[in-house]
């Protein structure tokens, strides 16, 4: 499949799974359970995992993904992050919603939404991304909500989700040129007026990335081999390799990957002051005079 081509199925599965799962979200459920009918319906429809579906809840703003047997449910009240990427053959599409369950949230719901839509109109070659990052920020606080400043979105490569360049989420000093035929995610995140407006990390996300190869043995040695030939550059939950190795010798040859730096892991992002956050992502083509967006 062309690449093209690739990127816009990747971003056909993406957004039908993203919004029939969003849709059935509700307080009481097992995050667990979100995370497995996500890979569940992204197989399905012919995609692969790009990494870990994220359940992000209330002040934690990014990379929070079930570990096995988890047993955090979607809380009263709550407002709740669905992130997830999907590729075909190393083409990636990422795209995220927030479902909130407090009706005093909704405006951060739509202000991320806003922030968002001001993105992908003013993205085009010959840009700046700092310019972009200024329609964000304008377009958040119009709504009474402020920007996470340290939370940005993304450029995307061949089985790489994070490829370098950044589209920031505020005005700033980041003046890289938006070029024809870049390949972004662009998500704002807002937040209350009176938040910091930044995360900082949190505890493990049950998130992880093939990092180095080394020299290990037994169980972990195939594990490693497992981990390279499934997951490639791109990142994986514990969930998945723990399910494939679920002995105690499998799961102490997880922690010898870990300790071996064979694999590393991410934290959660959450806000440093614990507020409330909303998220809204689309992945796009930059084209001659815009951009197209595969996850709409």
């Amino acid at each position: 499949m062309e690449p093209f081509e690739a990127l816009r199925e990747a971003g056909k599965i993406a957004s039908k799974v993203r919004d029939t799962t969003l849709a059935e979200i509700k307080p009481g459920m097992k995050v667990e359970y979100i995370c497995d009918i996500v890979n569940q319906r992204v197989k399905e429809l012919g995609g692969k995992m790009a990494f870990p579906c994220n359940v992000d809840i209330d002040h934690v703003a990014a990379h929070y993904c079930a570990p096995l047997n988890d047993l955090t449910v979607i809380p009263e009240r709550s407002i709740v992050k669905l992130d997830l990427g999907v590729h075909i053959d190393g083409y990636i599409a990422d795209t995220a919603k927030t479902v909130s369950f407090d009706p005093e949230l909704d405006y951060l719901v739509e202000a991320a939404q806003a922030g968002l839509n001001a993105a992908i109109n003013t993205i085009r070659p010959g840009i700046r991304a700092n310019e972009i990052g200024a329609a964000i920020e304008e377009a958040i606080k119009r709504y009474g909500a402020k920007p996470i400043s340290n939370l940005t979105g993304h450029k995307m490569a061949r089985y790489v989700v994070h490829a370098g360049q950044s589209i920031p989420n505020v005005d700033g000093l980041d003046k890289h040129l938006i070029h024809e035929g870049d390949v972004y995610a662009m998500e704002p995140f807002a937040v209350p007026p009176n938040a910091d407006g930044k995360v900082m990390d949190g505890p493990p996300s049950n998130i992880y990335r093939m990092l180095k190869r080394h020299s290990v043995k037994g169980v972990a040695k195939k594990m490693m081999k497992h981990i390279q030939s499934e997951y490639r550059t791109l990142p994986f939950a514990s969930r998945w390799v723990i399910r494939k190795y679920n002995t105690p010798a499998g799961k102490a040859a997880f922690q010898e990957l870990l300790h071996s730096k064979c694999i590393m892991g991410y934290p959660q992002l959450i806000e440093r002051t614990r507020a409330k956050v909303a998220q809204a992502e689309h992945s796009v083509i930059v084209t001659e005079d815009g951009c197209e967006v595969t996850t709409a």
